[in-house]
């Protein structure tokens, strides 16, 4: 069985622990960017029961057209990323596509995620658990919750334990998805704590043509039900101009939206624990 609580970096993430928020841009834009949202996001938590993990990606490799921007890529991303835990203390994850990109961002980063799309790929996920770092796998949009539990068996028998499954919406026809609550308590009792990608959740697979889409809008009343629910935690990408996004604007949560959206749902968070 996977741990439960999973220690993920200097944070405990599950059954009896604060709410875990993994926050950040959806991809490194340029050599500043990432330090300067990282370092507003831990000014914007101070005080709050949560624990913070900054999240960006080097590469985005399943952009919807060959003309998008990716990132710095690997060797580039991993040294931003490197400078950000650095100067915040903050701990980092970041995405990773292929098996050769796991031992050099788990050097780097506290946690590694797999990227829906990639979720059943067994070479990944053995070459993120032998790294000896924990692992958060996105549910595939295709998958069905109880499914996940095959993630977790490849996972476990690479050596891995500290595990997080997260919710991230599922297909519903052509350029949309929708999140399926019951998916929260269903992978929570395959054992591995809980998160929910609320603006990845919100996309609109290629709902501009040559690039992706999404309903930001709808960020804060998912992840209110999710929080409702007792989900272990969220997560969310947010950047200074959304609009001006270089991936995901859409679905994106303003950076100075973020502080008054995250303070209500701690708000629900607390209730929830008062009536369990």
């Amino acid at each position: 069985m996977p741990e439960n609580p999973a220690a993920i970096g200097p944070y405990l993430c599950g059954r009896g622990q604060p709410m875990l928020v993994i926050a950040g841009p959806c991809v490194i834009e340029d050599d500043q960017q990432p330090l300067a949202i990282a370092t507003r996001l831990k000014e914007i938590v101070e005080g709050l029961p949560v624990g913070l993990i900054f999240k960006a990606s080097f590469d985005k490799a399943n952009r919807t057209s060959v003309e998008s921007y990716r990132g710095p890529g690997l060797e580039e991303g991993l040294e931003i990323l490197r400078r950000v835990n650095e100067s915040t203390g903050l701990p980092v994850v970041t995405d990773i596509h292929e098996p050769s990109q796991a031992a050099p961002a788990a050097k780097t980063c506290n946690l590694l995620q797999i990227p829906a799309f990639l979720a059943r790929q067994t070479d990944l996920l053995t070459a993120a658990a032998e790294t000896g770092r924990p692992v958060m796998v996105k549910k595939g949009q295709f998958m069905a919750p109880w499914d996940m539990k095959h993630v977790l068996a490849k996972l476990e028998a690479a050596g891995c334990r500290n595990i997080l499954l997260c919710e991230r919406g599922t297909f519903f026809g052509y350029g949309r998805l929708v999140v399926d609550m019951r998916s929260i308590p269903q992978m929570g009792s395959l054992g591995a704590p809980v998160i929910f990608d609320a603006t990845h959740s919100v996309q609109e697979p290629g709902g501009l043509g040559g690039a992706t889409g999404g309903n930001r809008a709808m960020v804060e009343p998912l992840a209110r039900a999710a929080v409702a629910l007792g989900v272990d935690g969220l997560f969310f990408e947010t950047h200074p101009d959304p609009d001006r996004a270089r991936s995901d604007g859409p679905n994106m949560v303003p950076l100075d939206e973020f502080g008054p959206m995250l303070r209500r749902l701690v708000a629900i968070r607390q209730t929830v624990e008062k009536l369990s």
